[in-house]
């Protein structure tokens, strides 16, 4: 796995919004039409008359793999995939450009920041008709939630991403007195018990910080709210937005945290200890908060010499972030194909397991498309969508590279034990847009710009002029 800094950047402005991502792809590019489909740039392969026609266009190239994986068992069909990148909105753009015309994709992949958007809107073809596959397969259920609307089920994923806190085991022993994930669990249970834990890391080294920045506790608040953003055409400020600002303001101020911004070379930094503060001493990062797709794709690749000094635990609330859906095109030519397709990437159990124990390798593609790219393949780990699937597999994780890496946990079992506990109800079409004018907000708010009333009042204005029809409340005292 490559521990390139600008890799693994490249990687998560494909897969996220944060990044997504879900998988690890190469940096995304618009595909030329007139090459073959199994190339990394995510071009379409050259239609023949006797084979049918799957038109597939994602931002990252996970989804080429399922569709090599899928020519390999249905060998009448041609998928011709289309990878767009995400810069500036251009993915959605350019599918929202195609509608109507002969050039509409049949399925898309849409990237959580995005996906509520598409499946309260009508561009995606009704999926109700797959629910028995995903109640077969134990679908968690916040899965099926975010890619449902007023009943109608339009978008599934093969992933389910459940969030963790990751922490190192020599810092724990060091201050905490016990590397044991059931004890460190106990420190943090919840927000009062991390915050005590935080305040005795300080006193144990001034030169640790609990987390590099508070910004990774934004989505697990947010994932315990008991509203969801919009109401009835109402912004609804939960008492959990109130309570994350006051905590991140204490967090910054009380030192628990580095104040690298999230996804800075300070904030990657602080995963294998080459972090220095400004005083140009050595600093040590305690703990990071991501879901599954963070500990192979963001912690691992840079983490340095410090595997094996890692083990995982719920944290002090449940959450989830990222993931990757995939609907069909309400208005595609091929839409039985379509929901076929559909199904086997995120509903079907031997793709499911292929995906996340490693069958995926580049030698397996290459045996169905000659013309695959060196680097496609599917690295073992990443955590599906089915609990059917994540019961059969868990007990081959154990032992492996990535059980190592935690000093002895088998991260699959971790997760799955989180799985359940995350509650997809809480997404809206306009999250990304409200979230990330609160965060801009919130920045200057923590870096001493602006006071709090300011930071609400000035995120209030913003949002009356993106959403000119949703009934705004008055700012938080």
């Amino acid at each position: 796995m490559r521990k390139s800094l600008l890799s693994i950047l490249s990687l998560l402005m494909i897969a996220s919004m944060l990044l997504a991502a879900c998988g690890g792809g190469a940096p995304a590019t618009e595909a030329p039409a007139d090459q073959p489909a199994a190339t990394e740039s995510g071009s379409e392969s050259p239609t023949t008359s006797d084979k049918q026609v799957l038109k597939v266009w994602s931002f990252t190239n996970e989804i080429l793999t399922m569709a090599i994986a899928f020519e390999g068992q249905n060998p009448d069909v041609d998928v011709q995939f289309t990878m767009i990148p995400m810069n500036q909105g251009e993915y959605q753009t350019k599918i929202k450009a195609a509608v109507g015309t002969s050039d509409v994709p049949d399925v898309v992949a849409l990237e959580a920041a995005f996906v509520k958007e598409w499946v309260e809107a009508d561009f995606l073809a009704d999926l109700n008709d797959l629910l028995p596959l995903a109640d077969e397969l134990k679908t968690y259920p916040s899965v099926v939630q975010v890619g449902t609307y007023e009943g109608v089920t339009k978008a599934y994923s093969y992933q389910a991403t459940p969030g963790a806190f990751f922490y190192r085991r020599s810092i724990a022993k060091e201050c905490l007195g016990t590397d044991d994930p059931a004890e460190v669990q106990a420190l943090v249970k919840d927000i009062e018990s991390f915050l005590a834990t935080a305040e005795t890391i300080k006193q144990c080294n001034p030169n640790y910080f609990t987390v590099g920045t508070s910004g990774e506790l934004f989505n697990p608040f947010l994932a315990n709210r008991s509203q969801p953003w919009i109401v009835d055409g109402a912004l609804v400020i939960d008492p959990k937005v109130e309570e994350y600002i006051d905590f991140a303001k204490l967090m910054r101020d009380n030192g628990y945290e580095s104040q690298a911004n999230q996804w800075s070379e300070g904030w990657f930094a602080g995963m294998n200890d080459s972090l220095v503060g400004a005083d140009g001493n050595p600093k040590k990062v305690f703990s990071y908060f991501l879901p599954t797709w963070g500990l192979p794709y963001v912690l691992i690749p840079n983490s340095g010499d410090t595997g094996g000094d890692w083990a995982m635990i719920n944290g002090p609330l449940a959450y989830q972030w990222g993931g990757t859906w995939v609907g069909a095109m309400a208005d595609s030519a091929n839409l039985d194909l379509a929901k076929e397709f559909v199904a086997f990437v995120a509903l079907n159990e031997e793709n499911l397991t292929n995906w996340a124990t490693g069958v995926y390798t580049n030698e397996y593609l290459k045996a169905i498309d000659p013309t695959v790219s060196d680097d496609q393949a599917q690295a073992p780990g990443d955590f599906v969508s089915s609990q059917v699937v994540v019961e059969k597999i868990t007990p081959t994780f154990d032992g492996s590279a990535l059980y190592e890496w935690l000093g002895g946990q088998n991260n699959y079992e971790a997760f799955g034990q989180a799985a359940p506990n995350v509650n997809g109800s809480l997404l809206t079409g306009s999250d990304d847009a409200i979230q990330r004018a609160l965060e801009s907000q919130r920045d200057q708010y923590l870096n001493g710009e602006i006071d709090k009333a300011t930071m609400w009042q000035q995120w209030l204005d913003n949002l009356r002029s993106e959403f000119p029809d949703l009934i705004i409340p008055e700012p938080p005292q």
